[in-house]
């Protein structure tokens, strides 16, 4: 069976076990989604702020700056300046992390080291800020710790990523 026809095929599955257990399936899934709507109505104010925040951290300039002055310190481990832009951009937005991946795909090519380590910082990151508004949203703590964390964790593993790019 192709990957392809897994999802339908599984649509269709748990269908028919719902009609074997004589389930109103339509009247469960117009109750699961009315459910959703107070979760939304908590998430949105959360998820506009940081869509915002990521827009504005690009279009104030600020983005280029940072990746600028970041740019010694992420050569010395080993990272291509060019890759600094999405290195700041990852934890914030994941599509506009791909649109710099994209393009520094097109400058330099995917099989450059350039384009590997633009892929490494792209697949072994994390929309750091992005995925915590909406889990304190939901959840709340003392978001400093887990921060930290995600953010050190999407740092070693760039370093890493990059490093075994060079070897190999």
């Amino acid at each position: 069976m192709s990957a392809a026809l897994l999802f339908p095929v599984l649509f269709c599955a748990v269908f028919v076990f719902a009609a074997a257990r004589r389930v109103r399936v339509y009247d469960s899934f117009a109750s699961g989604a009315a459910g959703v709507l107070p979760l939304l109505r908590s998430l949105f104010p959360y998820l506009a702020a940081m869509l915002v925040l990521a827009e504005l951290f690009e279009a104030s300039g600020l983005s280029a700056r940072l990746a600028a002055a970041l740019s010694p310190a992420l050569s010395a481990l080993g990272i291509p300046s060019e890759v600094a832009p999405l290195v700041l951009v990852k934890p914030f937005s994941g599509s506009g992390s791909l649109s710099l991946l994209s393009g520094l795909f097109a400058r330099y090519g995917a099989d450059s080291y350039i384009g590997r380590c633009a892929s490494v910082a792209y697949a072994a990151g994390e929309t750091v800020f992005y995925l915590s508004a909406v889990y304190f949203a939901v959840l709340p703590k003392k978001p400093v710790l887990p921060l930290v964390l995600a953010l050190a964790a999407n740092a070693a593993s760039l370093a890493l990523g990059c490093l075994f790019c060079r070897i190999l």
